[in-house]
């Protein structure tokens, strides 16, 4: 008898533990709405205080990419909705992430924290459920929501299609590889770099690379990672192997190190796609010959979908509590076509682009994706 009760208070102090750990965040203060609907902060009138954001780089604005689009968003939100907001760059040091958050959490005023990328999934899971009265929008990946019910109550995650953005890039390369230009040789070759060999990355390039065979089965796509994401001697290093490899265009998807692959397709007489930004737009001004060898970009609309989340919360609408993905239907990517993009482009090229949009958009084109 004594052994039948000590494995029954064993298993129910195992029971107590598991429904610990999956159980919903403590119960908000009074007037907090639960999962998907806003916090009262975020109705702004003119007897309320503005809504306070924080948006928590794990790098440093200047990208003239990923998060420099992030900052265009809240930007926005300040603009048009009227919210306070600040800026926490944590650095590119992946050890000053998780105490950079804990902090920010703790002793930030805040009623709304803007944050993403894969690589911060491990400290938000951590982080959130211990401030069930704030809200959290996540962009670039989601929670695992599945795990425990209403454990990520607070978090409202946004995850976008850049598998179809990047199939228009690969159609679009593989179209202007055969065009007789200056740059453009008789190979049909292209490539692309890569910041780290993860998923996300991994899913850009498997869009990239079916768009490029769907156009010319008999294409070659080089594809390489530089393994960081501030390093513009590694991306430029690449990209000139890759150049001298035959690839006329290659597609960088790597931050900050992709400024080198823009500065190599300058030296080589070689042409580049941008990634997340229109980064040819970015740098038109101050470099005018680098802008003119960025014949397009893939846009993740960061930017566009913070600013839409946060007039979501302000309205009482935003979903927290799950997750919404974000394609060319929904404007969360797309192809920037922009003034280098037509005077580079020929109207055949531009015509089979657009067709390949379309045909993503009523899903007669299924594109494949790293994440199964």
């Amino acid at each position: 008898m004594i052994r039948r009760l000590s494995a029954l208070f064993t298993l129910l102090a195992i029971g107590v533990l598991l429904l610990a750990a999956c159980a919903a965040p403590a119960t908000p203060a009074a007037g907090t709405p639960a999962a998907g609907q806003s916090s009262p902060a975020g109705a702004t009138t003119a007897t309320e205080k503005p809504l306070k954001v924080i948006l928590f780089i794990n790098g440093t604005l200047g990208d003239k990419s990923f998060f420099d689009s992030a900052q265009r968003g809240v930007d926005h939100a300040v603009a048009e909705l009227g919210v306070e907001a600040k800026t926490i760059e944590a650095s590119y040091d992946a050890t000053q992430w998780e105490p950079a958050l804990i902090d920010a959490a703790a002793n930030e005023e805040f009623d709304v924290m803007v944050l993403g990328t894969s690589n911060m999934i491990e400290y938000v899971q951590k982080i959130t459920p211990q401030y069930p009265d704030k809200r959290f929008i996540f962009f670039d990946d989601t929670m695992d929501y599945a795990t425990c019910e209403n454990k990520f109550a607070n978090v409202y995650s946004m995850i976008y299609k850049q598998n179809e953005g990047s199939y228009l890039a690969g159609v679009y390369a593989a179209a202007m590889t055969t065009q007789t230009m200056d740059g453009i040789n008789a190979d049909a070759i292209i490539g692309s770099v890569g910041g780290q060999e993860i998923p996300i990355i991994l899913d850009f390039m498997v869009g990239y690379e079916q768009g490029a065979k769907d156009t010319n089965p008999d294409i070659q796509v080089i594809r390489q990672f530089a393994d960081g994401w501030n390093d513009p001697a590694k991306g430029k290093e690449l990209a000139k192997a890759q150049y001298s490899q035959g690839a006329d265009i290659v597609f960088q998807i790597a931050g900050g190190t992709g400024q080198g692959v823009f500065e190599a397709a300058t030296e080589d007489g070689k042409y580049a796609i941008g990634v997340d930004s229109d980064q040819a737009m970015a740098v038109k001004d101050a470099d005018p010959a680098q802008a003119d060898r960025i014949l397009t970009s893939m846009l993740k609309n960061v930017d566009n979908s913070i600013f839409r989340a946060l007039q979501l919360h302000r309205d009482g609408k935003a979903p927290y509590g799950q997750v919404e993905s974000l394609g060319i239907a929904e404007g969360g990517v797309g192809l920037a076509r922009n003034e280098i993009y037509d005077k580079h482009t020929p109207d055949d090229v531009k015509q089979l682009v657009d067709a390949a949009e379309q045909k993503v958009i009523s899903g007669a084109i299924k594109v494949e994706t790293a994440f199964k």
